[in-house]
């Protein structure tokens, strides 16, 4: 009778096997598993400390929080299935990769689907392509762009070294800006907001606050939190610029 007992205990006991597939499920506060851990990693890789003790508190859900706005995701400190998978595309790939250094894509063939921004486009492969009419810096700022437009995110990324395994906004946007010589170093988000000249300019306009730094070029969106969405950093798709300062390079 003892040893029944003892292995009724037993099965009673989660194990790993039986733990809850990562995104099979939607993970609020209260929630516990091999999917939160997974979870906790993916938000402290892009840059949110939490514990990686598979119990969603209170930490976890800031941490989600944040990064669900930075992703523009509903911030609401819940992570449904898709959401989940969202934050995995975007931050996961990073903590994956095996520190190897990130290979620019070849050069796509002609787009058979490009959507118009203002003035430049989006290509179907997520590549910026520049208007005829725009300065050469534009031009090269854009080219930059597209080396790094499908990296994965990396909090921290491109900073200490331009040639990374992925890409923080900060570290996006020097990056961008550096290919067209506007740039010497990184920058921080909120160095962002002090560099240049202030207020938008024709061609290029960066929107910098302490937490986060995204720019227009051309018209077009140089974004990380875009990628959650298309898997490039570029879109056409325009986004609040409530509570940014933005600025510009000069003459541009």
């Amino acid at each position: 009778m003892l040893l029944a007992v003892a292995v009724g205990i037993a099965l009673a006991i989660p194990t790993p096997a039986m733990a809850a597939r990562y995104g099979s499920r939607t993970l609020r506060t209260g929630a516990h598993g091999g999917d939160v851990s997974q979870l906790q990693r993916l938000l402290t890789e892009a840059g949110h400390r939490t514990r990686h003790d598979g119990e969603f508190g209170p930490r976890t859900a800031r941490a989600l929080t944040l990064t669900e706005r930075e992703l523009e995701l509903r911030a609401d400190g819940v992570a449904s299935r898709g959401e989940q998978r969202a934050i995995k595309r975007s931050v996961g790939a990073a903590a994956t990769g095996g520190g190897a250094v990130f290979v620019a894509p070849t050069a796509p063939r002609a787009p058979t689907k490009v959507r118009p921004g203002r003035a430049g486009a989006v290509t179907d492969q997520g590549l910026a392509v520049a208007p005829a009419s725009a300065p050469r810096a534009v031009k090269q700022v854009i080219a930059a762009g597209n080396v790094i437009a499908l990296a994965p995110y990396k909090w921290g990324g491109g900073h200490g070294q331009w040639r990374d395994d992925g890409y923080d906004c900060s570290g996006s946007v020097s990056f961008a800006l550096h290919g067209a010589g506007l740039l010497d170093g990184s920058l921080t988000s909120g160095g962002f907001a002090r560099w240049g000249e202030r207020g938008e300019g024709r061609w290029i306009t960066l929107y910098a606050n302490a937490d986060h730094v995204y720019m227009l070029v051309a018209g077009l969106r140089f974004d990380t939190s875009a990628q959650s969405r298309a898997g490039s950093r570029w879109t056409t798709e325009p986004r609040p610029s409530d509570g940014f300062t933005a600025t510009h390079p000069e003459g541009l």
